[in-house]
């Protein structure tokens, strides 16, 4: 055999294996994540919808009691009224992400949900971070978290809002909602983020055209007579809940706009 004819064999042989590795390149479907995480996309907290608490029936998945996970059992409580415990919160993110829950829905990282062992699926629980009394509601549709001093595990958003995101884990005290229909009927005055309160209209003006920039959310100007002279209140909302206010009120410092606090009106 000449040398020609084994360089051409040499080259034939290396163009198929190229040719085969870009195929599977095409054709292989991409690997699920194998590490849970934060999402890698930008996330905007102001833009979170609250779960708001409202009376359903029991999901057709994710009830059936007793269940055995790694080997241990767990019961599904029969009535979740007057439950409530402390232990530690943790959160899942991308790993987990367009998979189904338990319940059978599909997991929104930026949806506030959460997973619990044995509450009814769905519920809705009040979460407490006992270290800085931020507040959430989230709406249980899923089982676990399945690690020992656990009571609940957060969608991510959930995390982010309460403050444990970057931590991983927080002390909680997690509290049932037994009566979801009467939270709206006894719903308090609207919130609203005052961004700053201005002598000039023209700052106030200036401050409004920055934060349309960073929300949806409506911004409006609003005149308050003082004794000697008019301040210009620069307001966001009205809002749905106090964790979107709490959102928007770090994005606004993030950003160094105004002196923002969340408000009643």
């Amino acid at each position: 055999m000449s040398v020609n004819t084994i360089q051409q064999r040499f080259l034939q042989l290396g163009l198929i294996a190229l040719l085969l590795s870009l195929s599977a390149c095409v054709s292989s479907p991409p690997k699920p994540a194998t590490q849970d995480s934060a999402p890698t996309v930008r996330f905007d907290p102001s833009k979170v919808k609250p779960a708001i608490p409202r009376p359903e029936g029991r999901s057709r998945y994710g009830n059936h009691s007793p269940y055995t996970v790694f080997g241990k059992k767990y019961q599904v409580m029969e009535s979740a009224k007057g439950y409530r415990e402390k232990g530690i919160a943790s959160w899942y993110g991308t790993k987990f992400h367009g998979r189904k829950t338990s319940s059978g829905e599909l997991y929104d990282m930026f949806k506030m949900t959460a997973a619990h062992k044995s509450l009814p699926l769905p519920s809705y629980v009040k979460v407490t971070h006992l270290e800085n009394n931020k507040t959430i509601i989230v709406r249980v549709n899923d089982r676990g978290p399945f690690h020992k001093g656990r009571v609940i595990d957060l969608s991510y958003a959930a995390a982010h809002l309460l403050g444990i995101a970057h931590a991983g884990t927080g002390q909680v005290k997690v509290e049932v909602i037994s009566s979801p229909g009467k939270v709206s009927a006894t719903a308090p005055q609207p919130l609203y983020v005052q961004i700053g309160a201005y002598s000039k209209l023209g700052i106030a003006q200036s401050v409004q055209e920055q934060a349309l920039l960073l929300t949806p959310h409506p911004i409006s100007i609003r005149p308050i007579q003082q004794t000697k002279r008019v301040l210009h209140r620069v307001l966001i909302g009205p809002l749905a809940s106090r964790q979107q206010g709490d959102a928007l009120v770090a994005t606004l410092r993030e950003q160094k706009i105004g002196n923002a606090i969340v408000k009643q009106l």
